[in-house]
């Protein structure tokens, strides 16, 4: 039987959700691909500024009616960023303590509010020691490791709810071409490309889904090879996407292709989505939109028409001090300049 305190913590987080409009979706057109509409999903008007928020929310709820998470219990979360900044947002919601476990090279606006929310920062030097550090602190002070990277995709409801995919096909509906011809996402837990692949298939959909993964994860290779030991000695330089390791989340079998994205198309393709959009998105949204262009090239040369829908996950104000810094992108991602004469 529930506690008066779990009832309450629902409640909590149902009314946040309540307040919470849902997110808009932006059309824009390129005039070197007439008759191809683009839309952007912008997730970065959450109260938390990412797609992550949807996430969070789902990985409380999923732990509280599982009995995983009761009054005064600490979470723990692996995170490269923004998934943290939502579960601190969550966690101060519910009075809960909260530590990330984070990358030494976490973006320096991430770990401000994390700590805004209240939450804690554990940094690691090695990203793949992110697990084992997570489960050894959930042991020793007795809290829940949230573990996003397993518990994502099935803490989401795919057939609806207002989930990402429900909500993209419903705001489509009224447009010159409802059905996309191709739902574009890059994948860190995978959860929401799970999402998107189970609901398209669910309502019967005409659509395609196409997973974009950064140059350094193993999501790519995985998807060919289905050999689930594979590993990278590096994390993925795109904060938020791209895993060293193959996660129990991401589900193959749902995606209809995958593309490898190199880390220089990633940042030209983010610099140039500035221009378009006039703001700044973040870098992973770079990857979606490199992808997005790809997809956009062969129906051209094909003669199709049709939508495209991919995701602006978070926004570029996040990143001052990396991807919006040419010292910093000549040093870690190298020369751009070919990505960006080949995008203009």
């Amino acid at each position: 039987m529930q506690t008066p305190w779990v009832r309450h913590a629902i409640n909590e987080i149902n009314a946040d959700f309540q307040r919470s409009a849902d997110t808009h979706l932006i059309r824009f057109a390129l005039d070197d691909f007439p008759g191809i509409h683009f839309y952007l999903k912008d997730e970065s008007t959450h109260p938390t500024g990412s797609l992550k928020h949807r996430l969070a929310r789902s990985l409380f709820l999923y732990s509280l009616v599982n009995g995983r998470i009761r009054e005064n219990t600490p979470i723990i979360e692996a995170s490269s960023g923004s998934t943290a900044v939502s579960e601190a947002y969550f966690a101060r919601l519910l009075g809960l303590p909260f530590i990330a476990v984070m990358p030494a090279s976490t973006a320096k606006r991430k770990i401000e509010m994390i700590r805004f929310y209240g939450g804690e920062c554990h940094f690691v030097a090695d990203p793949c020691q992110l697990y084992s550090e997570s489960e050894r602190l959930a042991r020793e002070l007795n809290g829940h490791f949230m573990d996003q990277f397993t518990y994502a995709e099935r803490a989401t409801d795919w057939r609806g709810n207002n989930n990402i995919a429900e909500s993209i096909f419903r705001q489509m509906s009224h447009e010159p071409f409802p059905v996309p011809h191709t739902v574009i996402m890059s994948a860190g837990t995978g959860g929401t490309s799970a999402t998107l692949g189970r609901y398209i298939r669910y309502q019967g959909h005409n659509t395609r889904l196409l997973v974009v993964d950064p140059q350094h994860s193993v999501f790519f290779d995985y998807w060919h090879s289905r050999n689930p030991a594979l590993r990278s000695n590096r994390g993925s330089l795109i904060e938020g996407i791209g895993r060293p390791r193959v996660e129990p989340s991401f589900l193959p079998d749902v995606i209809d292709e995958m593309m490898k994205v190199p880390d220089g198309a990633t940042v030209a393709a983010m610099l140039q989505l500035e221009q378009i959009l006039g703001r700044r998105p973040g870098a992973s949204t770079g990857t979606n939109f490199w992808g997005m262009l790809q997809v956009a090239k062969r129906m051209r040369e094909t003669g199709e028409q049709g939508s495209l829908v991919t995701l602006l996950c978070d926004s570029g104000e996040r990143y001052p001090d990396t991807y919006y810094n040419a010292d910093w992108v000549k040093l870690n991602i190298g020369d751009i300049e070919p990505w960006i004469r080949e995008l203009q």
